[in-house]
Formats: structure tokens, sequence, C-alpha cells
């Protein structure tokens, strides 16, 4: 099973759902997709056990070859080649490695050559499997990098996906394939606008879904009336409480130090399998 643990916006405590709710039920795989600012391990005792370059193919232009045809630009829809009056000049960060260019070349002038953007990490923490990627700064495609991470699930056992925030393209990545999702937010106006842009793409995923509201107390009730209205089920709802707060600053999971949380995490997970069973 694929739980994924998402967010519309960054700072709502999707991170602490993620690694709270994998520790409590001895999840078989930690996944973190957060590739851009990976922080799972932070919150856990980690020892990396392997660390792979992660690669992408990029094309290389055989200037002797080339003809400056101008197919392959023609082709590109990301504007990742140009063909200029002698050469062409190839946009490594703006390509997405389709490979077509070296398709629609009547030369054979263009190879694919990879091209390294990011580090995939493997550790034991805390009891689970953490897997996590770090996408190369400057790179701005993080899709690679999430396929790499996602690649690494245990398909017999329960995987928790700690999913970048916001509603782009590398969240729809992360999100893709998952039996059910959790989406983290907070009773604040910025909460609730998220959270609906958030809903929106559930939805056209056609994925089961519930809430997790977190800091619940600091604001007012219109997260909980959403959900009311739209008949999506709160899952949970985590307390503004200082010892928990505390507790997140030293890098310590609240659910295995505080009174009955772990017992609220399991009955969660419960909650989670019967939505997806009934799904089926």
């Amino acid at each position: 099973m694929i739980v994924t643990v998402a967010s519309g916006k960054g700072g709502t405590g999707k991170t602490t759902v993620a690694v709270n709710l994998a520790l409590s039920v001895n999840a078989s795989k930690l996944l973190d997709c957060d590739v851009e600012e990976p922080n799972a391990h932070t919150l856990l005792e980690t020892e990396i056990k392997e660390s792979t370059p992660v690669t992408s193919p990029h094309p290389v232009v055989d200037a002797d070859a080339c003809t400056l045809c101008g197919n392959c630009a023609d082709f590109c829809e990301f504007n990742a080649l140009f063909v200029g009056k002698d050469e062409v000049l190839v946009y490594e960060e703006m390509c997405h490695s389709c490979g077509g260019c070296s398709i629609v070349c009547p030369e054979q002038a263009i190879t694919e050559v990879p091209r390294e953007v990011g580090m995939l990490h493997t550790c034991t923490a805390d009891g689970l499997d953490l897997v996590y990627g770090e996408l190369n700064i400057g790179e701005p495609i993080a899709t690679t990098i999430i396929k790499a991470v996602k690649s690494r699930q245990d398909s017999d056992g329960l995987n928790i996906v700690d999913a970048p925030p916001g509603t782009a393209c590398p969240v729809i990545e992360t999100m893709e394939h998952s039996d059910y999702l959790i989406l983290v937010t907070e009773p604040t106006p910025f909460g609730l606008h998220d959270l609906e842009m958030a809903v929106g793409v559930v939805e056209e995923l056609h994925i089961p879904f519930g809430v997790v509201i977190n800091r619940d107390g600091i604001g007012n009730e219109d997260v909980r009336d959403f959900c009311k209205k739209r008949s999506i089920p709160i899952l949970m709802r985590i307390p503004f409480d200082r010892e928990i707060a505390e507790l997140y600053s030293e890098g310590r999971p609240f659910a295995l130090e505080l009174d009955n949380w772990e017992n609220k995490f399991k009955k969660m997970m419960r909650t989670i399998e019967e939505a997806v069973n009934n799904d089926e």
C-alpha cells in the first residue's frame, strides 16, 4: 500500500505527520519525495547506507553531422534547443529528457548522454528504511529524482510517502499510483485556500483522501466547515501544543514521546485501510 502525505502549502506539518505515522505503524518504507528540501531525515536518527547519483539523459549535437535543419528545435515543446546561424544551442536545464530531438534528426546528429541531476540516499532510521532524494542546486526539474525515490518502494509492504508542498508537477508525480492521500492543512485563511487547491488536484486524480488539521486551535473552524460541506473526512486534529513544538525543534517524533499519540496514528491508519478497501 502507498499512502502519500501532501499539502497545498509548505510549513503545514506534512513531514511531521509522515514521519510520526510511519513510526507508529511500523511502515516498510518512508520515502521523502520533497527532493528540493528533504527533511524527514532531520526528525530521525539516520545512518546513510548508500548514496547513488541520479542522472538524466540530455542531448549532445554533433556539429560536423548537423545541417541546422531545425527539426529538433521545432519538435521540442520546452524550447531546450535553439538553432542559430552556425550551431545548435542546448539549454540543459530546460530539457525534459524525452529523447524526441534525437528521433526527428534526419542526420542522426544528436545523441543522449547522462547528466547528474541529484543524489538518492538510502538510510536506516529508528527501525525504518528511509529513502530520500536531493536535487542538485540550480536544477529546475525535480521529477527525475522523485521517480528514482519512488522506484525504491516496497511492493509488498506499507509505504509512507512525503510529497513536496504545493500542487505543481512534482506533487502530481509523487501522488500518482498512491492508494490514499493525506492532505495536511492548518486552520488559517492561507491553509484553507491552499487546501482547496490541493483538493481540486486530488479529485482530478480520483484517489481517496482525507485531511489532517495541524496546529488545531490557532484559527477558526472554516477548514472543518469546508471539509463537512465537501464530505471530506477529517482523519486527525493535532493541537497547537508547546510540548509537540519543543519535540519537533529537537528532532524528536512526538508520537513516540507523548501518551496515546502512537495509538491515534494507528487508529488513523486503520481508517485509511478501510477507505482503501471500500474503494476497490
